[in-house]
């Protein structure tokens, strides 16, 4: 064990290859089916919505697939990522735990979403497309394909939810800097939005209604612009594993190894980041490291929902997957971790949690923001509301260590620093901020309406 607080890595240990978790699989995810027929999807409607080469890699059966040197290139400018020991944090929790975190908030924009946003923009540049549409919660996702597309020369076109498009005027700011065009989801740009809003004008939107819109807009392209998800499908995770890849070979310079390893999770793209290579350790090294997803009481989809096929948005227009589902008409309430108020989480995650390879746990608001605020005296760095969730844990786990007088490893994945969420941490320090229950009634009658496949 090393005495040192940061592990670093230089340039040239930059991972040239992302781990795909589909051969190593210990039971399947489930196939992917079209949203109309129920059927498996065809690669040609997925190439459709998606540039294909993210498509191939949606199927494919390679444990290690090469990082494109351009990808790489841009990669570079904040990684490889530093992994922290938390050493203040443990002195002031008094735990024989050692805490450690690796922090992807030293990215161009705050977060790890640029790990695929990259990699999903280079793909479109090299099929010629004009551009993307997508959906944004918090807005982190949003900035990060907004940075990919400026970086290959295309256009991007964001939906973002509406509740968040009023909490973080901040990340619309820095989207439209970017070059992006931001709309508040629902909208008036699209058949779905333009329904929604003669129901409810004023209502908070989720990702599922953003994703919806975001497909039509796609669609209705005749082929010139992609949808770009940032999270949920599996090269998106698989996009995400240089986090946890880098993270393995700096616990070697630290000459220790992790027995819990923690992420927060909405759709699931930070949690596998981190999680799948030791996932993979696990699986086929026989490790016993302990792997917990971290979720909101108020969007509790894994430990709350019930694991079916169900669409991957409210208007029925994106595939239906096998996933934990709180149902695809659940608008979550208007917590201010707006990137986990997903209705669902990754097929893999799903799989992985139903064959007992991970744990969940949820958290409130209130405990996630104490959490926050005692990490943030202790180690400086200001937590977004999605990864002090994370930390929630993080601390919960290291003071049963200290009950038990254990000294066990704990790392979580920090995905992104909190600077355009002030508001939410004003709300806090002035005791206006409130927990969300599981809300179950609302949550029966959005499960009334899953789709009936034959699976």
């Amino acid at each position: 064990m090393k005495s040192n607080t940061k592990f670093l890595l230089d340039e040239n240990e930059l991972p040239h290859t992302w781990y795909n978790i589909n051969p190593d699989m210990p039971v399947s995810p489930g196939p992917v089916l079209h949203p109309a027929t129920k059927e498996p999807v065809t690669p040609e409607f997925l190439a459709g919505l998606f540039p294909m080469r993210f498509v191939e890699q949606a199927v494919s059966q390679e444990a290690e697939v090469e990082i494109p040197d351009a990808v790489r290139e841009i990669y570079k400018l904040w990684r490889p990522t530093p992994l922290f020991r938390a050493r203040r944090l443990e002195k002031v929790l008094d735990t024989p735990a050692h805490i450690y975190y690796k922090y992807e908030g030293v990215s161009p924009v705050g977060s790890h979403k640029p790990n695929t946003a990259v990699p999903q923009a280079y793909y479109a540049s090299q099929e010629g497309v004009r551009g993307f549409t997508t959906e944004t919660g918090a807005g982190q996702w949003g900035t990060a394909l907004a940075m990919a597309c400026q970086m290959f020369d295309l256009e991007c076109e964001v939906y973002m939810v509406n509740v968040s498009y009023q909490q973080k005027p901040y990340r619309r700011i820095m989207m439209e800097t970017y070059g992006a065009s931001i709309t508040p989801s629902p909208s008036s740009h699209t058949a779905f939005g333009r329904s929604l809003l003669e129901q409810d004008p004023d209502g908070p939107g989720s990702l599922g209604i953003a994703i919806s819109e975001a497909v039509e807009r796609a669609a209705a392209s005749n082929g010139e612009l992609k949808y770009s998800l940032g999270s949920v499908l599996g090269p998106v995770l698989m996009h995400q594993t240089i986090i946890g890849e880098e993270a393995l070979k700096q616990f070697d310079r630290a000459d220790e190894y992790p027995d819990v390893v923690i992420g927060c999770v909405g759709g699931g793209s930070n949690f596998a980041g981190l999680a799948f290579p030791f996932i993979r350790e696990n699986l086929k090294n026989g490790n016993r490291t302990r792997v917990v997803a971290v979720e909101p009481t108020a969007c509790p989809t894994l430990t709350k929902g019930t694991y079916t096929y169900d669409y991957g948005d409210t208007a029925q227009m994106a595939p239906i997957v096998k996933m934990h589902t709180l149902g695809h008409g659940f608008i979550p309430q208007g917590i201010h971790a707006g990137g986990l108020r997903y209705h669902g989480m990754a097929p893999h995650i799903s799989a992985l949690y139903d064959a007992g390879q991970i744990e969940a746990v949820a958290v409130g608001q209130l405990e996630t923001f104490e959490a926050a605020v005692t990490f943030t005296r202790s180690e400086g760095i200001l937590p977004a509301p999605e990864s002090a969730h994370a930390i929630r844990a993080a601390l919960d786990e290291a003071l049963r260590c200290k009950q038990a007088g254990s000294e066990e490893v704990i790392v979580f994945n920090l995905s992104g620093h909190g600077h355009f969420d002030l508001s939410a941490y004003d709300a806090y320090l002035k005791g206006e901020l409130v927990n969300y229950s599981y809300p179950e009634a609302e949550i029966k009658s959005a499960m009334a309406s899953l789709p009936e496949v034959r699976a």
